[in-house]
C-alpha cells in the first residue's frame, strides 16, 4: 500500500518542482553576472599598465584586464596609455619616437609611489604570455591611426598564443577608432569586438545600429549610460560595457543598470557590491 501512494505522491511533487522551473519569472532570485574589468590594471592601487598593476587585478579576482596598446619605433608593440610617456614615466617624447630600449629604460612606476619604483613599460607579448589562461584580456589599441598595419600586428601575436578563437570569450578588443575596430572584425571574426563611446553623436539609435554591424560590446562612458541607451545596444544584439568606475558610488549607479561589464580603477569597488 505505501508503495502504491508513493510513486503517485512522488510524480506530482516532480511535476509541480517544474512548474516552478517553467514558470518563475526570470527576474525572481536571479544572480546576474556582470564582469569586472581592472582598468590597466588595478590601477587605482598600482601604477597603470604595469605588471605589478596587472597583477594586483588577478590576486584581486577581477574577470579581465584593460591594457592599451601602442607601437615603439623599431616596431615593438607596448602597454601604455597616453601617446606620449610624459605622464607615468620619468621620460619625455612620443611613444612612436622612442625605441623599445629607449622605453625600457623609463621609470613607469615611481610617478604612483617610491616603493613602485622601476616598474617597466611592459612588451603587449609578455603579457598574453604572462596573464593566458589566468585572466580575461581586454585589449584596448590606443590611437591605431597613428600605426599603420598595427592591427595585423596584434592578430600575429594573438595568434601565436592560440588567443585568436575565443571559444571563452577570454580576448576582446577595443577602441576609439571605428575604423580600426571594422578592421579587426573582418581580421578576427571569431573575437568580440567593442566600440569606445564618449560623444553624444555617437549614442544615437542609428548609430548604435549602424555598430552592431561589426561590433559586439557598446561601449558608453558613465556619462552617456541611460536605460535606454542600454535597451538601445541590447536590442541591436551588443553586449554594454560603461567606463570608467572611481568611486563606490559610481559602482553602485552602474550596477543599477541592466549592462554586462564595468571598467574600473579599484575592481574591489564592484566585486564588493
Amino acid at each position: 500500500m505505501k508503495h502504491t501512494i508513493f510513486g503517485p505522491m512522488l510524480a506530482f511533487t516532480l511535476f509541480f518542482c517544474l512548474l516552478q522551473v517553467v514558470f518563475v519569472p526570470k527576474s525572481a532570485g536571479e544572480v546576474r553576472k556582470i564582469f569586472t574589468i581592472a582598468h590597466r590594471g588595478a590601477s587605482g592601487y598600482a601604477p597603470e599598465n604595469t605588471i605589478i598593476a596587472f597583477d594586483k587585478a588577478v590576486e584581486m579576482k577581477a574577470d579581465y584586464i584593460e591594457m592599451d596598446v601602442q607601437r615603439s619605433k623599431d616596431g615593438k608593440l607596448v602597454i601604455i596609455h597616453d601617446t606620449t610617456v610624459n605622464r607615468t614615466t620619468n621620460g619625455a617624447g612620443a611613444v612612436k619616437d622612442l625605441t623599445f630600449d629607449e622605453l625600457q629604460h623609463l621609470d613607469a612606476g615611481g610617478w604612483k609611489g617610491e616603493h613602485f619604483s622601476g616598474e617597466r613599460i611592459p612588451l603587449f607579448e609578455e603579457v598574453l604570455a604572462r596573464y593566458k589562461g589566468k585572466i580575461g584580456i581586454l585589449i584596448e589599441l590606443k590611437a591605431p591611426e597613428l600605426y599603420p598595419g598595427i592591427e595585423e600586428e596584434v592578430v600575429k601575436k594573438l595568434k601565436k598564443y592560440n588567443l585568436d578563437k575565443n571559444e571563452s570569450e577570454s580576448i576582446i578588443i577595443q577602441s576609439f577608432n571605428f575604423k580600426s575596430m571594422r578592421k579587426m572584425k573582418q581580421l578576427l571574426p571569431h573575437i568580440p569586438i567593442g566600440v569606445l563611446i564618449s560623444r553624444q553623436e555617437n549614442a544615437t539609435k542609428q548609430s548604435i545600429k549602424d555598430f552592431s554591424a561589426y561590433a559586439d560590446y557598446y561601449n558608453p562612458s558613465i556619462d552617456l549610460l541611460t536605460e535606454e541607451l542600454v535597451l538601445t545596444a541590447k536590442s541591436e544584439g551588443m553586449k554594454v560595457l560603461s567606463w570608467t568606475v572611481r568611486s563606490p558610488e559610481t559602482a553602485e549607479f552602474l550596477l543599477g543598470h541592466n549592462i554586462d561589464a564595468i571598467a574600473t580603477d579599484y575592481p574591489d569597488y564592484v566585486l564588493a557590491q
